[in-house]
C-alpha cells in the first residue's frame, strides 16, 4: 500500500480561499507601546541589514553642507547612536521642515504601511538606496512601525493612524481605511510645495525614475496604469488615447500646481463621504470628467478632471504591474529598461506579493531565509515537448501541461517531508493566463507569450501553503521556497556550495547496484520508484548537506509512482488535503494521475 501522503484522490475541484478577515486597531495598545518605547534605550532589532555599499553616497544635504546632523537629515540606514532615548512622539509629526530636509530637488518619494508590510517596506527603501535615491519618506501608520524603522535608520514619520499591525486584506474595511489615509496624506504634503512621488509598499524601483519625470515639467499628474496592452514601443509615455485600462494610484507623482492640489481636495471629499468607497475608483472617477483634449505642443499629454488639470500616463512596460512584468514581460520583448514592478495582477493576497518579487529576486529576506536547518531539495522538471509545444493551446492541453508538473510537485513534497528538507519548487509552465474573467486564453492585444513561465500563484495556492492548517486534518508543513532560490546572490557561499546530485537509475541496472550507488561523492544513484525506506537509508548520511539535486521527479517515489492498488486511494488522506488545498485547480473531469 501507498504512503496515505501520496495517494491520488478523485476528482479535485477548484478551490477559491477567501480573503483575509478584516483586522481591529487598537488605539490604546498602540498609545501603550509607544510610551514605554520612549522609556527605553534602543537596540535595533533582527531586521534585514541594508545591502553592503547602501550608505556610500548616501550623505545628507546637511551633512555635506557641515550641517548639524539631526534625525531628519541623517544618512539612510545609519541607526540612531546606542543608548539615546526614543524621540518624543511630537518629533515624529509630518512638517514642512522634515520634508525639506528629506526632499532632493524639489521632490520626496513617499510610502506608508503598518507594521504587517516592515519587510516590503525595508525592501522599497532598500531599492531607493541601491539606485542612489534617498529624498524618502515613509509614514508609520502603528507605533511599532515607526519605532522599528527609527532604529534602522529609515527616515519615518507618524501618520497618527493608530492602526493593528496586522495585514488588512483586500477590500476589508481595514483596506478602506488604508486607501482614505493616503489621501489624506497626499492633501497633507501637497501644501508644503514639493513634488511628490507617492507610492504603495508593494512595489520596487528598478532604476532611478526622477530623471524620467522630469522629463514632463508641465505635467500636474503623471500616473501609473493597469495597461495590459502596449500603446506605445519606446519609453514614451502612454498614447493616452488609447488606454483603456484604470489609472492605478499605486504609483503616481504630483506637482504642487492650483489643479492638482483641487483634485487632491475633491478626492478627500469624495472618499471621506463614503467609508465603502474603493480610493482608485473615485480617483478615476474624477480623472476622467472633462477629459479629452490634448495639451497644445505636448501631445502625450491631456486635459482632465476640470478641464485644467494636465495628466499623463506612465508607460506599462518600464513603470510595470504585475501583468507586463510577471506575465508578458513587455520590457524584454520591447529592449526596455524598467523602472518600477507594482505586484499586480497577482491572486493570492501578500503572500503571492511577496513570493511574485522572491520569484524575480527583487526581495530581501532576513539571513535565516537562506539557510533551513533542515537543508533544501531541488529537482529538475521533466516535461515533454508534446505537453509543452504541440497542439494547440486550448484548456484540455493547458490542464495537461499543468498537472504533470503538479504530479512532480507532489512527488517532491513528498520526499521533501520525509527527508524533513525544504522543496524549492520548479519554474511552472502555463499555456493559458489567469484572470479573475473569462477571456480567451490569453488576452488579445497583449504581448503574452504562448507558452509562457507562469507565476506559482497561477497554479498554486501560495498564501493557504504558508498558512499553519491543522496538522492532523492536512498532515505536517512543509516549507517551500520560489524556483530561483538557488540563484539568488543572497544565498550564503556555504548554503550553495554543498550539494549533491541524486541521479535516478533503473532498479535492476548493474550502475545502480548498491555498491555503485553508495560511493561517496558529488553524485548518489537512486533506485527508481524507490521506498521510504530506501530514501531514508540513502540520504540519512547526507544530512549535512545543504542542497539535494534530484535530476527528475519522474518515477522518483513508488508512493507516488504507477504501482497503486485500489484499495490504497484514501481520499481522506491529510497530505491529499494539502494538496487540494494548494492547488487552484486542475481542470475539468482531470486528477493529478499517473
Amino acid at each position: 500500500m501507498a504512503p496515505a501522503w501520496c495517494v491520488p484522490g478523485e476528482s479535485t475541484k477548484p478551490v477559491f480561499v477567501g480573503i483575509y478577515g478584516a483586522v481591529i486597531g487598537g488605539f490604546a495598545v498602540s498609545a501603550l507601546f509607544f510610551l514605554l518605547s520612549s522609556f527605553s534605550s534602543l537596540a535595533a532589532p533582527p531586521l534585514p541589514l541594508p545591502p553592503a555599499g547602501a550608505g556610500a553616497g548616501n550623505l545628507s544635504a546637511a551633512a555635506a553642507a557641515g550641517q548639524p546632523e539631526t534625525m531628519y537629515n541623517r544618512p539612510i540606514w545609519k541607526p540612531p547612536p546606542r543608548g539615546e532615548r526614543m524621540p518624543p512622539p511630537g518629533a515624529f509629526r509630518l512638517t514642512r521642515e522634515m520634508v525639506g530636509a528629506r526632499a532632493r530637488g524639489g521632490v520626496i518619494v513617499v510610502t506608508f504601511g503598518n507594521h504587517a508590510f516592515l519587510d516590503f517596506i525595508l525592501t522599497w527603501v532598500r531599492h531607493l538606496t541601491g539606485i542612489g535615491v534617498d529624498g524618502l519618506l515613509v509614514g508609520a501608520m502603528d507605533t511599532k512601525l515607526l519605532r522599528e524603522l527609527y532604529l534602522r535608520g529609515v527616515p519615518v514619520f507618524d501618520m497618527g493612524s493608530r492602526m493593528a499591525t496586522e495585514d488588512a486584506g483586500w477590500g476589508t474595511p481595514t483596506f478602506h481605511r488604508m486607501g482614505r489615509e493616503k489621501v489624506l496624506l497626499i492633501n497633507a504634503l501637497l501644501p508644503f510645495g514639493y513634488e511628490l512621488l507617492m507610492c504603495d509598499t508593494d512595489m520596487v524601483w528598478l532604476k532611478n525614475p526622477l530623471p524620467y519625470l522630469a522629463r514632463y515639467p508641465d505635467a500636474d499628474l503623471l500616473s501609473s496604469s493597469d495597461q495590459v496592452i502596449p500603446t506605445v514601443t519606446d519609453d514614451s509615455l502612454e498614447n493616452w488615447r488609447e488606454v483603456t485600462g484604470a489609472y492605478n494610484i499605486g504609483i503616481f507623482h504630483w506637482r504642487p500646481t492650483e489643479p492638482a492640489k483641487r483634485l487632491a481636495k475633491d478626492w478627500k471629499d469624495l472618499v471621506l463621504s463614503d467609508d465603502k468607497l474603493w480610493d482608485q475608483n473615485a480617483f478615476n472617477d474624477l480623472i476622467r470628467k472633462n477629459f479629452g483634449n490634448p495639451v497644445v505642443g505636448q501631445d502625450e499629454l491631456v486635459y482632465s478632471y476640470d478641464g485644467k488639470l494636465k495628466l499623463g500616463v506612465l508607460p506599462a512596460s518600464i513603470f510595470c504591474s504585475g501583468h507586463t512584468y510577471f506575465v508578458q514581460g513587455m520590457y524584454q520583448q520591447l529592449r526596455l529598461e524598467p523602472y518600477a514592478v507594482h505586484t499586480t495582477f497577482q491572486y493570492a493576497g501578500t503572500a503571492g506579493k511577496r513570493h511574485r518579487l522572491r520569484e524575480a529576486m527583487l526581495f530581501f529576506d532576513q539571513p535565516s531565509y537562506y539557510d533551513s536547518p533542515g537543508g533544501f531539495l531541488s529537482f529538475r522538471p521533466n516535461i515533454p515537448k508534446s505537453l509543452l509545444l504541440d497542439g494547440a493551446h486550448t484548456v484540455e492541453s493547458h490542464f495537461a501541461l499543468v498537472n504533470y508538473q503538479l504530479k512532480q510537485i507532489r512527488t517532491a513534497l513528498a520526499i521533501a517531508y520525509l527527508l524533513k528538507r525544504t522543496l524549492v519548487m520548479p519554474p511552472l509552465w502555463c499555456r493559458l493566463d489567469r484572470m479573475w474573467f473569462g477571456h480567451p486564453g490569453v488576452m488579445e492585444g497583449t504581448m503574452t507569450r504562448q507558452p509562457f513561465l507562469c507565476p506559482m500563484d497561477h497554479v498554486l495556492e501560495v498564501h493557504v501553503m504558508l498558512n499553519d492548517l491543522p496538522e492532523a486534518e492536512f498532515g505536517p508543513h512543509i516549507d517551500f521556497r520560489e524556483y530561483s532560490f538557488l540563484e539568488n546572490p543572497s544565498l550564503p557561499k556555504q548554503v550553495k556550495e554543498s550539494f549533491l546530485e541524486v541521479e535516478l537509475c533503473n532498479e535492476h541496472s548493474t550502475r545502480c547496484s548498491t555498491a555503485n550507488r553508495t560511493n561517496k561523492g558529488t553524485t548518489v544513484l537512486l533506485p527508481r520508484n524507490s521506498t521510504e525506506k530506501t530514501l531514508l537509508d540513502t540520504f540519512t548520511s547526507y544530512k549535512n548537506i545543504k542542497i539535494l539535486k534530484f535530476s527528475s521527479m519522474v518515477d522518483a517515489f513508488r508512493g507516488c509512482g504507477h504501482e497503486i492498488s485500489e484499495s490504497s486511494k484514501e481520499a481522506g488522506s491529510p497530505f491529499l488535503h494539502r494538496l487540494r488545498r494548494r492547488t487552484i485547480h486542475l481542470g475539468p473531469k482531470l486528477e493529478v494521475q499517473e
